[in-house]
Parts: structure tokens; C-alpha cells; sequence
């Protein structure tokens, strides 16, 4: 037998009356995770909590519709797929149409409030990392996310009687049926693991004032989280072609790996873009971006106050 992984997935979480998804649940809190950490970074340079936590909450409703409507392209040829499926709450979800959606929803409430966007989404880039790496463990509880046969170390082996998520049903039946058991490509750790680097990454960046251009930090995590997605799921491409897991392929990759390649592209352009034409950060201009910060006067070792309507 193959060393790898192999432990009972935990389909729902019992507490009594109260039946909860260990996937829903950990989504939710990747989000909470992410969005304290901005506003910890808001408050360090003096932007306005209150209107943050507004954009914070419109976020939030772009994510959940981005997550549901991003799957829904590669679902348009299949047989009897209509305006239902594609608007129901029973379907597939994406983390990064969810990502899509609620960035685009931030960025719409930060223009309806007077505020240029890119300061925000770069305080918001380590955030992003943080709630992959909390949301995926939600993946890993329900056993989601199984690629290819594998002998990687860090593949996941089915047990007979798992009950493991509703997409790999096929790999169920192989394991009960026919004692094919894997190991599989266990893709949500490498994205978990990946995204925790990417974390690290971001902020060691930001406390060494590397990536100092408005927009940069924010193109960073585009460029970077794409990029892991794309690579990641070619462990998933050949069991998606022959149906042993329930991914869509489009082409010569998986729908996931399109949209991948899109934001990769977006954040290397912005990156690039943000280097010659946006000014290095400053707490100066942080202030004509909206915040509120402590400001020396000249020839005065006390430092006096800039106040601003953040």
C-alpha cells in the first residue's frame, strides 16, 4: 500500500438539534478570518472601520451570488440545463467566482462612498489569501476536491463505507465495489497549502514595503492564486475527462482552469500597470485616499494631526 493520507470525512457536524456543513460552515468563517484581518491593517492606517464594514457586507452578497453564477458557463451545453439550474442554490459553488463576485461587489459600494478602490483591495490581499486557507479546511472535512490516481504523499485514500462528498460518488462505488481505494491528488490541501504560503508571502511583502505602488499587493495575490489554481488542477483534469470526478472540462482544460488563467493574466497586467502609472505608497497619500493619520509638524517633535473625513 502507498503512504498517503486516509482519514473518516466528517460529511455534517452534529451538535445536538443543530445539523451543520463542516464546507459552509469553514466557508464562512474564511470570510469573518479574512475580513478581520483587513480591518485590522484599515485601522493601522486610519481608514474609516465603518465604511469598510460596508463594503465588507456587500462583498459578502457578491460572493455568494459569484461562487453560484461563475459555475454556470460550463454547465450551458449539458442536456436539460436551464435558467433553474443555473439560479438554484442546489449546484455547484466556486471559490473563485466567489472571490470574482465579492471583489466586484466591494469595489461597486467603495465607488458609490467617493473611494478609490485600489488602496482597499490591497489591504484587503492578505485577507483573501487567509480565507482559502481557512475555507479549504471545510474541503478537507468533507472530503471534496479528489483529483487523479497518485503515489504523491499527500494524496488521499478512500476507505470501504466513507462517505465522502456527493462529487466523488464514482470513486465511492470504485472503493465499496471493486476495492479500488487510490490514493487520490488530494487538491484542496495543495490549494490550502499553497494559499498559506501566499499568506505569508503577502504579508512579509507588506511589512518590507516591497510591492510599494497602490494596487500591487492586491495584483500579487491575483497573479499568484491564479496561477496556483491553474497548475493545481491539472491534477484534476484527467479524472474530470473520464467522469471519475464531477468536473466540468472545457476544451483542453477544466472550467476552474479558465477562469484561473484569467485572473493570473488580470493580475500580472495590473501588477505591471500599478509599477508605471500608480504613485508608491505613503502615509501622505493615504490621506488623500480617505484615511485619517498623525502627521509631524515641521519643526516639531510632537506630531499633530491631519483630520479628514475618512
Amino acid at each position: 500500500m502507498i503512504a498517503a493520507i486516509s482519514y473518516p470525512p466528517i460529511p455534517l457536524l452534529e451538535l445536538g438539534p443543530i445539523r451543520l456543513s463542516l464546507h459552509g460552515l469553514f466557508a464562512g468563517l474564511g470570510f469573518v478570518a479574512g475580513a478581520l484581518l483587513m480591518l485590522r491593517e484599515v485601522r493601522r492606517r486610519g481608514f474609516s472601520v465603518e465604511k469598510v464594514t460596508s463594503v465588507l457586507t456587500w462583498a459578502l452578497v457578491g460572493a455568494l451570488l459569484g461562487a453560484r453564477l461563475f459555475t454556470v458557463p460550463a454547465h450551458l451545453g449539458d442536456p436539460g440545463y436551464g435558467i433553474g439550474d443555473a439560479v438554484g442554490l442546489a449546484g455547484d459553488f466556486s471559490i473563485l467566482g466567489g472571490y470574482a463576485g465579492g471583489i466586484l461587489g466591494g469595489i461597486l459600494r467603495l465607488v458609490l462612498l467617493g473611494l478609490r478602490p485600489l488602496p482597499f483591495l490591497d489591504m484587503a490581499a492578505p485577507g483573501l489569501a487567509l480565507g482559502a486557507v481557512v475555507g479549504r479546511l471545510g474541503d478537507l472535512a468533507i472530503v471534496e476536491h479528489l483529483g487523479s490516481p497518485t503515489n504523491f504523499f499527500l494524496g488521499y485514500t478512500i476507505k470501504p463505507g466513507y462517505d465522502i462528498s456527493p462529487q466523488h460518488d464514482m470513486l465511492e462505488r470504485l472503493c465499496n465495489v471493486e476495492g479500488i481505494c487510490g490514493p487520490y491528488h488530494h487538491t484542496a490541501l495543495y490549494d490550502l497549502l499553497g494559499a498559506a504560503v501566499l499568506l505569508g508571502f503577502l504579508l512579509w511583502a507588506r511589512r518590507r514595503g516591497l510591492l510599494g505602488h497602490y494596487g500591487q499587493l492586491f495584483a500579487a495575490w491575483a497573479a499568484w492564486y491564479g496561477l496556483q489554481r491553474f497548475l493545481i488542477d491539472f491534477a484534476r483534469l484527467g479524472a474530470a475527462r473520464d467522469g471519475t470526478v464531477a468536473d466540468s472540462v472545457m476544451g483542453p482544460f477544466t472550467g476552474s482552469q479558465w477562469g484561473a488563467v484569467a485572473v493570473a493574466l488580470l493580475g500580472l497586467g495590473l501588477l505591471v500597470w500599478c509599477q508605471r502609472r500608480v504613485p508608491p505608497v505613503s502615509a501622505e497619500r493615504d490621506v488623500g485616499y480617505g484615511a485619517v493619520v498623525e502627521v509631524a509638524a515641521p519643526g516639531d517633535e510632537t506630531a499633530g494631526v491631519t483630520a479628514l473625513e475618512a
